[in-house]
């Protein structure tokens, strides 16, 4: 393992590395090693133990290509001790495999068939320059295969074009050339013209490779995908083949011009597609990784927004024709009662029985799904509660249906409402991502939720695993309560998994729930790493030991108990008066593997323990006046909430049931080169309307007010 070169590609100290990576070997998980491990990373973040977790993996696939590589040399024979130097001394899978290009068995080429017909002494002798008359020494190499003089020099055209491809410097300079000029070109197919309106910007475009945004390289890519576009990248041909003549053309004048052919053909044939291949493959990963990372920045925002809390909820899935389907939950999300409701064909009687409702359950907030007929009912319901008493205490919010209806039909909805139809279970889902979004959201396949851009077009595996990472990253940083939490959200605590959540879960309704963390210890399967893992991540409110609903491990409870006992108090006390906390002393409990790092976050814990990381919610009503893209005109100013984050802008909602767009440009009146920069999901903004296409249904806004 190459720690070093890993150093120098994250900018991380390599005893930093050494030491992570080490935890890592042993079994630890990222958000552990972040929380509780900071002593041995010297106190590094979630993203560069994760930039070096990726390193270490490429790292790793590296060195399995090399054991592979030297092996298949070695066995035919041809692996000198110079060789084995050059392979052991690279470090990047590309360079490996130049190396290797001589020695891959290879299907019948044109070189291959020059040799067998004796034409390699020819084609040496050109290629090192020794040839003033080439024509005269062909004619010594004719025969029955090889009927003319032009059959000989082209044959030793062949075996020097492919030693010119197998060599690594030419293969190297030719990279170069495609990395500082490569041009990406686009040109629509022959009558494609019509089938591919939508990509009418790309029918005969060019841009550098190296500045082309994300978004735009993967529109291109899905063109070509549809058979719409032809794309081709390229170089500068003249500069490249003079910097490729200027590495192999020697010798005689009559020599040069067969060696110039030889290196023509040598790239145009061979060396420019396989490169192009390359740089295709390359710059389509960069552009994945680009939106992947999109994706998992709106996915973290979305998970960790602003919950409502443990109220008595009332969650409404509007719709016109078949009603609106209303479900009552209580403080813990369990279904309570179900019902329909019809307040566009039956007002009074859909009134009275939401009236009823809300007293019987002394209901605290209303969720109202919106999709279809969303802006109706929220009037619907705004004007009921003017005639409630108290009803200007209950809460109403509009939330994202994106998904309900995935989750809906799912097996975890039916396993968890297995009597009820998924009309239910989506009301259930709107109602419950209000109370909690992270609890309710990790239930549904994230490219479901409606944020991200080109998620389709992305390397599938690349985005499950991110993504996978993101939801894992914030079930941990918020923590879990133990006690109440489905085996959907537990499988992303930290060390566990489906299996262990599944025996979590049924342990807890055989023995009624968990008293303490070190009762993990019973459940089947959940050995002591898995409990070194997840302990410190899950809650338990109410416990025998305060520390249990807290994010102090359990590995540290002695400290707080020595601290405790210096200031003659328990815990629970310390837990409860700062003036207990401000005689504590934190340089006098560092040890060999306790330091004041670990302290400093005790301390914090102590402070307010079990505390939410995320923020508080906002009030929001969109602007009464707008219901459709007709009530929209150029100019209008009004409030919205940023529904999605692209590379290029930001949608916002602002009640039309279209999305508008604010270009990148248009965020603020300074360069925005991230979005994030500006605006967040969730975020409510107040935009201008720029313009209205009402043909296609395309809004555009703007926060330069």
């Amino acid at each position: 393992m190459n720690y070093k070169l890993i150093s120098q590609q994250a900018n991380i100290s390599e005893r930093q590395i050494v030491a992570t990576i080490q935890l890592f070997e042993e079994g630890a998980t990222l958000p552990f090693i972040a929380r509780y491990r900071k002593e041995a990373t010297g106190g590094l973040d979630e993203v560069q133990i994760g930039a070096i977790k990726d390193a270490w993996q490429k790292q790793q696939e590296v060195e399995k290509r090399r054991e592979s590589i030297l092996k298949s040399i070695g066995e035919q024979g041809k692996l000198t001790p110079e060789l084995r130097d050059k392979i052991e001394g690279v470090f990047s899978l590309t360079e490996l495999e130049d190396l290797y290009l001589p020695y891959k068995q290879k299907r019948k080429t044109r070189a291959i068939l020059a040799v067998e017909r004796g034409l390699e002494p020819l084609a040496k002798s050109l290629f090192q320059g020794r040839e003033a008359s080439p024509e005269k020494r062909a004619a010594g190499f004719l025969n029955a295969e090889v009927p003319s003089v032009e059959d000989a020099l082209q044959g030793a055209r062949d075996i020097i074009a492919e030693w010119i491809n197998e060599d690594a410097e030419a293969r190297a300079r030719i990279r170069g050339w495609f990395e500082r000029g490569g041009i990406i070109s686009a040109k629509v197919k022959k009558s494609k013209q019509e089938e591919g309106a939508k990509y009418r910007d790309y029918f005969d475009f060019s841009e550098a490779l190296s500045r082309i945004p994300s978004h735009r390289l993967l529109a291109l890519r899905r063109g070509e995908e549809e058979g719409v576009l032809s794309v081709s990248i390229s170089p500068d041909e003249d500069r490249v083949l003079g910097s490729l003549n200027r590495l192999f053309v020697v010798g005689p004048a009559g020599g040069q011009v067969q060696l110039e052919m030889a290196v023509k053909d040598s790239y145009k044939r061979l060396l420019k597609p396989a490169i192009e291949t390359e740089f295709a493959k390359m710059s389509k990963e960069k552009a994945d990784l680009e939106a992947i990372q999109v994706f998992a920045e709106n996915l973290r925002q979305l998970l960790l927004a602003p919950p409502l809390g443990q109220k008595r909820l009332m969650a409404i899935d509007p719709g016109y024709r078949t009603g609106c389907k209303v479900v009552v939950l209580n403080e813990r999300g369990n279904l309570l009662e179900d019902f329909v409701i019809y307040p566009f064909d039956k007002p009074a009687q859909a009134q009275r029985r939401l009236q009823e409702i809300l007293v019987q359950y002394n209901t605290e907030a209303i969720a109202i799904g919106n999709g279809t007929a969303g802006r109706d009912t929220e009037d619907f319901v705004r004007k009921l509660l003017m005639g409630v008493d108290n009803g200007a205490e209950i809460e109403v919010v509009m939330v994202s249906e994106q998904g309900a209806s995935i989750y809906s039909a799912s097996d975890t909805a039916r396993e968890e409402f297995p009597d009820q139809d998924v009309t239910v279970r989506g009301s259930v889902s709107i109602g419950r991502r209000l109370m909690d979004p992270l609890a309710e959201l990790v239930k549904i396949d994230p490219k479901s939720i409606g944020v991200g851009q080109y998620q389709h077009d992305v390397d599938q595996t690349a985005l499950k695993n991110t993504l996978d990472t993101v939801v894992e990253s914030c079930v941990n940083l918020v923590g879990v309560n133990l006690n109440t939490a489905s085996q959907h959200l537990l499988r992303y605590v930290s060390g566990l998994g489906p299996a262990l959540a599944r025996n979590i879960v049924d342990y807890r309704a055989e023995v009624g729930g968990f008293q303490s963390r070190n009762q993990l210890m019973k459940v089947p399967r959940l050995g002591a790493k898995a409990f070194e893992q997840a302990a410190g991540f899950l809650r338990i409110e109410g416990g025998k030991n305060p520390l249990d609903n807290s994010a102090v491990h359990p590995e540290r409870y002695a400290v707080v108990q020595e601290m405790a006992m210096d200031v003659k108090a328990t815990v629970a006390d310390l837990m409860k008066k700062p003036e207990l906390r401000s005689q504590i002393q934190p340089d006098r409990y560092i040890t060999g593997d306790i330091g004041l790092p670990t302290i400093k976050d005790i301390l914090a814990e102590l402070e307010k323990p079990a505390r939410d990381p995320r923020a508080d919610r906002e009030a929001f009503a969109f602007d009464e006046h707008v219901r459709s893209v007709e009530d929209l005109h150029q100019g209008m100013v009004l409030p919205g909430i940023v529904t999605n984050i692209t590379a290029f802008g930001a949608f916002v909602d602002v009640g039309v049931k279209q999305d508008g767009l604010v270009h990148v440009s248009q965020l603020a009146d300074r360069f925005v080169k991230d979005p994030n920069e500006v605006v967040k999901l969730g975020q409510t903004v107040r935009v201008k309307v720029t313009s209205v296409d009402l043909p296609r249904k395309r809004i555009a806004l703007s926060m330069k007010i």
